[in-house]
């Protein structure tokens, strides 16, 4: 199949206040793209042929391609990872494209995910919402038994659901403010299902939506795009659940001037 492929390349890496700094769209033909390449395959195509030329390869993110890591997300055709629903970029295959198709290929647009080069984008934002809270402290020692701890159907259905994010960014890249609600949201529903996860429950949902904040995400608005190309299908539920956790955990916040004794 034949294909013509548009492409953000950038060669500078951007800052957050300007995340198109040095950058455009370029063209380019591909005459030999299988149906049953994946999308990152055809790019390895495209990279091959532009290296037999002396050119330089366009830059992309990848790792596990099995829809694992996280990694490989770009905009295609306006909707990050692409068409197909439920999926990462580089689990969709050229089939879902029709032969001749023209295809836009962008990077994540978010003033958190600055551009590195081309399609490559720091979501070093993401591990630093993570490292505010979304973990729990546990001694160290010998594993217990897998029935130590009963979790109830009901909450370890939830936890399991919240859990299946990747941390990819399409949620952030779909949203019109950038929001990463429904990334937070799941780090902390994940927890808040757990019996592990009882004692920081309340610190950890001041604690992430502090660093989110910080982190230059925007507001969620309700319009359920975050949802809609999320590649693990993850709810919106996950949002409400933050938000109830978040106000939950304001209410019984000690003040930070409190102090001890009486009134003298």
């Amino acid at each position: 199949m034949k294909v013509t492929l548009n492409i953000w390349r950038q060669s500078k890496s951007s800052t957050a206040s300007d995340f198109t700094q040095d950058g455009k769209m370029v063209r380019y033909e591909l005459d030999h793209a299988s149906p049953d390449m994946s999308f990152l395959e055809m790019l390895d195509v495209l990279n091959e042929q532009l290296i037999l030329k002396g050119e330089l390869p366009v830059a992309f993110d990848h790792d596990c391609r099995e829809g694992v890591c996280g990694s490989c997300g770009v905009v295609i055709d306006g909707r990050p990872h692409g068409p197909q629903a439920g999926t990462t970029t580089c689990q969709l295959h050229m089939r879902s494209f029709d032969d001749g198709a023209e295809i836009w290929i962008e990077p994540w647009r978010a003033k958190a995910f600055p551009v590195v080069k081309d399609l490559v984008v720091d979501r070093s934002a993401f591990d630093r919402v993570v490292q505010a809270g979304a973990f729990i402290s546990v001694n160290t020692g010998a594993a217990q038994d897998a029935n130590a701890i009963p979790v109830k159907k009901h909450d370890a259905d939830k936890a399991f659901d919240a859990a299946t994010c990747i941390g990819c960014g399409a949620c952030v890249a779909a949203c019109k403010n950038a929001s990463a609600m429904l990334f937070v949201g799941a780090k902390v529903s994940h927890f808040a299902h757990l019996p592990q996860g009882q004692v920081e429950r309340q610190r950890r949902a001041r604690n992430l939506v502090a660093a989110m904040d910080e982190e230059g995400f925007g507001n969620c608005t309700n319009q359920y795009e975050c949802e809609a190309v999320c590649p693990k299908d993850i709810s919106v539920r996950v949002i409400a659940e933050m938000n109830r956790e978040f106000v939950r955990a304001k209410l019984v916040e000690e003040p930070a001037n409190k102090t001890l004794g009486g009134h003298g």
